[in-house]
This record gives structure tokens, sequence and C-alpha cells, in this order.
């Protein structure tokens, strides 16, 4: 039987708002200004092997068990993306962020809590094919692709802290993007 997935339409602000960063769910409060009924549950926290991406992202060898915090987020009961924050075990090993609930008040509290200043980071957006994971997760119908964006923060000091994937249904979601102001021209 097919599945009829209803199309829900979420914007993804590029770069994210640091107000928005700072609250404690960026999707749900995403989502809300919006008029979506947003959900979030964790998929999963533990050890897994870095990709080649999230290696580089956080500045070890691939393969090398970084710490995995996976969840799923919904709008309006349908899944709109799953997102992956990865975090070295040499830095957050044996910390809160290894329970295996949301980090209360906020993931970035959290981080702060341990020492850690932000400095600066990357985001980088990448279209493309789902792995079979992500098509069942996300309810995608054959031929949907997803957008995949990876934001790298750094410390003050330049420390890799927290790589955060999201992948998104690419058919759910509008990507907005603004320029810092004074920074560009007409």
């Amino acid at each position: 039987m097919e599945r009829r997935t209803p199309k829900v339409l979420v914007r993804r602000a590029l770069p994210t708002e640091p107000g928005v960063r700072a609250s404690a769910s960026l999707f749900v409060t995403e989502a809300e200004s919006q008029g979506i009924r947003a959900g979030r549950r964790m998929l999963g926290v533990g050890p897994e092997p870095a990709s080649e991406h999230i290696a580089s992202a956080l500045r070890v060898e691939p393969g090398t068990d970084v710490l995995a915090r996976r969840k799923l987020l919904t709008a309006d009961d349908v899944p709109v993306r799953v997102a992956t924050s990865f975090f070295r075990l040499d830095l957050f090993g044996g910390t809160p962020l290894c329970a295996p609930d949301f980090v209360r008040p906020s993931l970035q509290a959290g981080i702060a809590a341990l020492g850690f200043r932000f400095g600066h980071a990357e985001e980088v957006l990448l279209a493309r094919r789902p792995t079979a994971f992500e098509a069942e997760t996300l309810w995608l119908d054959p031929g949907e692709w997803v957008v995949q964006i990876v934001r790298a923060g750094y410390a003050a000091d330049d420390t890799p802290v927290h790589v955060l994937e999201t992948v998104c249904a690419a058919s759910r979601h509008v990507f907005p993007i603004s320029q810092v102001t004074g920074a560009d021209e007409f």
C-alpha cells in the first residue's frame, strides 16, 4: 500500500537566528512561530563511528567513535527532519550530554556549563538522495530527495565542539537565507 504524505512546509532559516539557536529547541521555536504543531522524540544517544564529513568537522579520524544524539522532528505529526548532534568523546564522554533524554534547559546551555564559550560556526547545505533509513524515517516517496545541513560549531579557542547534521525532507522545507547587515552590497 502506498503511503500518502501530507504536504507540510517548514521554514529553516540560514544562518539560524541567534535567539532561535539559544532556545530550548531550535525546531520547536521555528515551527511554532509559523503556526505549525511541532513534535520531537529521541531516536538514540550513544557512541558511533564518525562518517568522513563529521570526522572532518570534529577534527578526528573517520571511524573514530563520537557521541551521537539523534532525534526525529515532526510538523503536524508528519516527520520532516532527522537531526543528529555529534560530539567528540574525548571532550564530552561521561558528561550530562551522554544522558539518553533531551538536555535541559537546552543543549547550548549544557555545552556552556561544561566551560565552552562559542566562537564561530560554519553551515553547509547539500541536496542529495536519502539513505534507506532516512527515506523510511521521513516517510519519503520514491524519488524524493533530502537536504542535509551540517553546522559545525567551534569554541572561542577554535576547538570543534558541536556538529549538528540536520537531514530535511526537501519537499517539506523552504530555506530562507539572510545576509548580515553591513556585510553585503546591492
